[in-house]
């Protein structure tokens, strides 16, 4: 199946369309999220060992991304079903767009140097050799040989506002070029010190005594 064709690239100060999601557990995502940042991460496909070395950091911090306000949503090119073999311990929301309708929305594309590019052959190795050790153990689920939509995706990051605009994005040049958790922490630090700036600035001044 051909990709659709991509939009431009979102970056900072763009808009994203109101979406209403359905994870794999049945929950409805809403993206953007009124109450919090959204950090969308557009991933490869289920199963996917380079992914799965990721967002093992990612599992490991959540807590800490919940505190900050965070919320993490991960969308994979992959459909429900395939998904649940694989990714349905992750705690927080897993998006299945085997269509790859979000991936054109948001201009994330996919390139032969994915995996060809050399900076992300240490992270093949670590995640083909964590990946091989889990399945020997009877931890893992093996990765699927035959991957939908095809190995040579390329991941997309977006931390989104709550009113819905982009406050930053990061689009992968190898398949394991993404935001680490401490880039997506930092990013929405600086974005709650705007924000609270601006309300200072924006505020009346104070009555002074005499």
């Amino acid at each position: 199946m051909a990709d659709p064709t991509p939009a431009r690239r979102l970056g900072a100060g763009a808009t994203v369309t109101p979406h209403q999601l359905v994870a794999i557990s049945g929950e409805s995502v809403g993206v953007p999220d009124p109450g919090q940042l959204v950090h969308l991460e557009l991933r490869r496909f289920a199963g996917c060992p380079i992914c799965n070395l990721h967002l093992r950091s990612v599992v490991m911090r959540n807590d800490e991304l919940a505190a900050a306000g965070i919320k993490e949503v991960v969308v994979f090119h992959s459909t429900d079903e395939e998904l649940r073999k694989y990714q349905t311990e992750l705690p927080f929301a897993v998006i299945a767009d085997p269509e790859k309708k979000l991936y054109a929305e948001f201009g994330v594309e996919r390139s032969p140097r994915a995996v060809l590019n050399p900076r992300a052959w240490p992270a093949i190795a670590r995640g083909l050799g964590h990946s091989v050790g889990a399945v020997i153990r009877r931890k893992e689920k093996a990765p699927p040989i035959m991957h939908e939509n095809g190995s040579l995706g390329l991941p997309g990051d977006f931390l989104i506002a709550p009113d819905g605009h982009v406050i930053a994005s990061k689009y992968g040049t190898h398949a394991f070029d993404q935001w680490t958790v401490d880039e997506v922490l930092e990013l929405a630090g600086s974005q709650t010190a705007g924000n609270r700036a601006a309300k200072a600035a924006a505020a009346p001044n104070a009555p002074v005594s005499t």
